[in-house]
């Protein structure tokens, strides 16, 4: 290998649009090439112009900032787009990799369409390094993006992947992580699942279990941090997906929430109080 391939890229790149990593956490994870290509750009479009002046300061970069997020109008990628059809435009997200789970998809797809150069400059991601680091299955995997806010939703999103056999990652928020793994510990309660907080930081930690054993940990335990969630594929022996909203609403409307749970619990073998809690739900509705 050369020195040549070794050193931080001198001259300014050609002109087109540059996707470029930036650090999930430890800023000694920007690659020579982000820096030389960051170095070079006449503008760089971010989410937070806030979040990122902070780094380009750090490495001792100038460049004029365009913010660019999920509420750009058209307008402004348009002229982002313009800009790069004459000078090295860079796209980054707050951290990781543009456009899993962040801004950008449109840009890259309309400045393609525009005939615009796009080159990706690889780098961190929070999504790779937790599977990495799981020790679950990474042969194939399924990343879904953030898990809905909303039981109802979040339940349906995860019914429809429970027969996948892949590992299935998630990114998820410390404040809604509990509520998530009992979702999971209610549909797969035998599943080994993988919690990875605080990647490339001081406090990384990854932990694995079933999702009830996680989910009793972090509530005395309240996470902090961004959150990579993981589920293990499903045993050649686990039983399809059992709606069990469809058999709580089925045996409420003839008994008790706690009857009800204790039914649908015998019969499918998922969580007694998880069940419980979900009927008095579905009885408040």
């Amino acid at each position: 290998m050369t020195s040549e391939l070794l050193s931080i890229p001198s001259g300014t790149p050609e002109p087109g649009l540059y996707i470029v990593a930036t650090p999930i956490g430890n800023l000694a994870d920007i690659t020579l090439r982000a820096i030389g290509v960051l170095s070079g750009c006449s503008v760089i479009a971010c989410e937070d112009t806030r979040v990122t002046g902070k780094l380009l300061k750090h490495l001792g970069i100038k460049a004029r900032l365009q913010r660019l997020d999920d509420h750009a109008a058209p307008q402004v990628r348009a002229r982002v787009i313009d800009e790069a059809r004459h000078s090295p435009v860079a796209l980054v997200s707050d951290a990781g990799t543009p456009l899993i789970s962040d801004p950008g998809y449109r840009l890259v797809r309309e400045a393609r369409a525009a005939g615009v150069t796009v080159t990706s400059i690889p780098g961190a991601c929070a999504a790779i390094s937790a599977l990495a680091m799981a020790g679950l299955p990474s042969d194939r995997f399924l990343f879904a993006g953030f898990l809905p806010v909303k039981d109802k939703a979040r339940e349906d999103m995860l019914a429809g992947l429970a027969d996948i056999a892949a590992t299935l990652v998630f990114y998820e928020t410390a404040p809604r992580l509990e509520r998530s793994l009992r979702a999971l510990a209610t549909l797969w309660p035998e599943r080994e699942v993988a919690v990875a907080r605080e990647l490339t930081k001081l406090h990384e930690e990854c932990r694995t279990g079933t999702a009830a054993s996680l989910a009793d940990h972090y509530a005395t335990h309240p996470p902090k941090g961004e959150i990579v969630l993981l589920v293990g594929p499903p045993a050649e022996s686990e039983a399809p997906a059992v709606d069990a909203d469809a058999l709580l609403r089925t045996v409420l409307g003839e008994m008790s929430p706690s009857k009800a749970a204790g039914q649908v619990a015998k019969a499918t073998g998922l969580d007694r109080q998880a069940l419980y809690a979900r009927a008095m739900e579905i009885k408040g509705e």
